[in-house]
């Protein structure tokens, strides 16, 4: 079977430098791997069902191979049930493999959806309150005072920075509220104050952090983003953070995204936001990554062709280990909060390739580019051959 990606994004912000550099990145993986690609904008896709199946249609054409793997960029704050997550829901029930899935993107189109997905989960968060009715925001002034002042306030829908504010007291609160917009309800945050103006940013691929960043508001407001002037800069993560940003992420069912995290006076963290079409821009500035090509090598590894040969080489090892005299190898749990070398070494010239290691014929050499030092030509230890392997392995393997 041929192995099929797509990139499926949004004509609104398909010229934006993520959406470019993630086409960039799959375009030359694709190319370099024998991969089939198609790039395509949700408004190209008619949805079908036809004698009772599942199909598509794209510029009047029936779509008659499908993908394997579907790389999704949608604007959420934007995002429609109706229109777009319908698009999405389909290419799944289709069998496809969408990086986002529908429902993780559901769960941060809206930021109270995101709060309510992490509560009782143990995760910290800031007490936060909201409401259902659009045209509620006076009542929710009286409702939210158990929170205190100053208090946050936050559009639902808001991205950006944008649509969010802190007000000192109650007056202040009631005096912006004709200004207010009743399209998309608020909620009212409880307000951190020893990170006014200053942020974490934990960016992660298929549930492992690829790095962090600090982003510091330059001109005393609350809101720390890069888009409103803020600056980031690259930082060390502590086990903690990396652990409360994983659980984040696969709380939410999201293999790309953007964990945004508020510093405590004793140096633990809150949740401030989550994000699924998370915004790399600053990030790959400030810490040298190539966020897209990251991306990209974890959308091939979703291949069933490459899940399948990943499964057969940890059989090979496991039963291998365990008809071995030697010591037990342990492979490190998937769950692990720092980030492998391999991936904090990925660059624009990386491919998928390069962390997909299978065994070699035994031969008495071995290059030093495969982990293993020169061995003598009559005779070479092969547990250790079978450790660097499982090594290699693990750090190339993208737990889905």
């Amino acid at each position: 079977m041929c192995s099929r990606v797509w990139f499926v994004t949004d004509r609104r912000i398909s010229q934006e430098y993520p959406q470019v550099q993630i086409l960039r990145a799959l375009k030359e993986r694709c190319a370099d791997e024998d991969v089939e690609f198609r790039y395509l904008l949700m408004d190209q896709i008619v949805l079908t069902i036809s004698q009772g199946q599942l199909g598509l249609r794209v510029e009047q054409e029936l779509v008659t191979s499908y993908p394997q793997v579907v790389l999704v960029r949608v604007p959420t704050p934007w995002v429609q049930s109706d229109s777009d997550i319908t698009v999405l829901r389909h290419l799944e029930k289709m069998g496809c493999r969408l990086i986002n899935r529908p429902q993780a993107i559901l769960n941060c189109v809206n930021k109270f959806w995101t709060f309510q997905e992490l509560a009782g989960h143990g995760v910290p968060l800031p007490d936060t309150f909201s409401y259902g009715g659009h045209d509620n925001f006076r009542k929710m002034i009286d409702e939210a005072e158990p929170l205190g002042y100053p208090v946050v306030v936050k559009n639902a829908r808001g991205h950006r920075g944008k649509a969010v504010f802190l007000a000192r007291d109650k007056h202040h609160l009631t005096d912006l509220c004709h200004l207010i917009r009743h399209d998309t309800p608020y909620l009212f945050q409880e307000y951190v104050k020893e990170s006014h103006g200053r942020d974490v940013r934990v960016v992660l691929v298929g549930g492992r952090v690829i790095g962090s960043m600090l982003r510091c508001s330059t001109d005393g407001r609350m809101q720390s983003n890069c888009s409103l002037g803020g600056v980031g800069m690259m930082c060390p993560l502590s086990e903690q953070g990396k652990q409360l940003a994983i659980e984040v992420s696969n709380i939410l069912g999201m293999d790309v995204c953007g964990v945004d995290l508020l510093q405590l006076s004793d140096g633990s963290f809150v949740v401030c936001e989550a994000n699924a079409n998370v915004g790399f821009i600053a990030f790959d500035q400030a810490c040298g990554i190539d966020v897209a090509g990251i991306i990209a090598d974890f959308a091939l590894s979703a291949l069933p062709s490459r899940l399948t040969r990943k499964m057969s080489l940890l059989s090979v090892v496991s039963s291998t280990s365990e008809s071995s005299s030697e010591p037990e190898v342990c492979i490190g749990g998937a769950g692990g909060g720092s980030t492998p070398e391999a991936v904090c070494n990925m660059s624009v010239g990386s491919s998928s390739s390069e962390s997909d290691p299978e065994l070699a014929e035994p031969s008495p050499r071995r290059s030093s580019a495969s982990g293993l030092s020169d061995l003598p030509d009559a005779a070479y230890n092969f547990n250790t051959l079978l450790a660097n392997e499982i090594k290699l392995l693990t750090e190339g393997v993208w737990i889905i």
